[in-house]
């Protein structure tokens, strides 16, 4: 077991070139992947019930601990992410198939990253997994009339089997996964520890099952130019909700954990949606942006944690804090 916990912290620490090694492989031999995509909505359930053994009831309790910042970080994520992401697209004028898959990718609820993007800026890791939680639940309600509202000019949007597939394969299994872990706690504690591994595992071979997919239009002319647009989605959205929070009256730290929350995408909910209602075409946005958040989220965590670092160490030799 020991072996297997920490084969999962490292493919965690280094995720992203697990990412881009699975997408490399599943395009130079789109045959050993091409079957995971039938499924993708089974591996992504595997993800979301991982997720659900990690909440605890207390979890719930912090919502209403924050509920002006909760409120705040929600309200960021499924405002700003698919207005950012329907302006972009209407700027680059995409392709109807790309275009519905940057939407969709907008419109998914926060990642779990986001959680661990939390923790390694030091900022406030209960707050961000509130937001990630309350985004997951409402999901169902959210992703399919923001879809319609936003990508309904593109293609026809299956609002109540968006619904109802959402229902199915995110809350369902975060609610057996809280469940499991409520009641089940102490006897599936070892268990529980090899969730990083199950998880990651999974979300690798949703990327190269959707890259597998998509092998023969993966490096068109038209496909290249989502690589500047999802940077654009992650970056523009955090910027916005840090510095909105901050003009709200929320502190640094919490600012953190809003942004992290904002930016930081389900993008394997995404993979899943595009290949069920859209197409693989749809489903290529969602790759790019798994690989790129897991480039960005460190990197300005680890920005973020040196800040705070460098600012107690001022504090310690009588320095005088600058102001945020």
């Amino acid at each position: 077991m020991n072996r297997i916990v920490s084969l999962g912290r490292f493919i965690s620490g280094h995720f992203v070139w697990f990412v881009l090694a699975a997408a490399a492989i599943a395009y130079f031999q789109p045959a050993l992947a091409i079957w995971v995509v039938p499924y993708v909505p089974y591996l992504l359930g595997i993800v979301m019930f991982g997720m659900g053994m990690t909440l605890k009831r207390s979890d719930f309790a912090d919502v209403f601990k924050a509920p002006k910042e909760v409120a705040l970080g929600v309200a960021a994520h499924y405002l700003i992410m698919p207005l950012t992401s329907l302006a972009i697209c209407t700027l680059f004028q995409l392709p109807d198939a790309i275009a519905v898959g940057v939407i969709l990718v907008g419109c998914c609820p926060s990642g779990t990253a986001a959680n661990v993007m939390c923790y390694l800026a030091k900022g406030d890791v209960a707050l961000g997994v509130s937001i990630g939680t309350v985004t997951t639940f409402i999901a169902p309600l959210m992703l399919p009339v923001l879809l319609l509202l936003l990508a309904g000019r593109w293609v026809s949007i299956p609002a109540v089997s968006m619904f109802i597939n959402v229902l199915e394969i995110v809350v369902v299994p975060v609610i057996l996964g809280l469940l499991v872990n409520t009641f089940l706690g102490e006897k599936v504690r070892r268990a529980t520890e090899a969730l990083p591994l199950v998880s990651t595992s999974a979300i690798l071979l949703i990327i190269g099952g959707v890259v597998a997919a998509n092998s023969a239009n993966l490096f068109k002319r038209e496909m290249l130019i989502l690589i500047p647009v999802v940077i654009m989605i992650n970056l523009i959205g955090s910027a916005i909700a840090f510095f909105a929070s901050r003009l709200l009256g929320i502190d640094h730290v919490k600012s953190r954990s809003i942004s992290f929350e904002t930016g930081t995408q389900n993008s394997a909910l995404g993979l899943s949606l595009a290949l069920a209602f859209f197409s693989p075409a749809a489903a290529i946005p969602g790759t790019l942006f798994s690989v790129w958040q897991n480039i960005s989220g460190p990197m300005l965590a680890s920005y973020w944690a040196g800040k705070k670092a460098i600012k107690a160490e001022k504090k310690t030799n009588g320095a005088p804090d600058p102001v945020n």
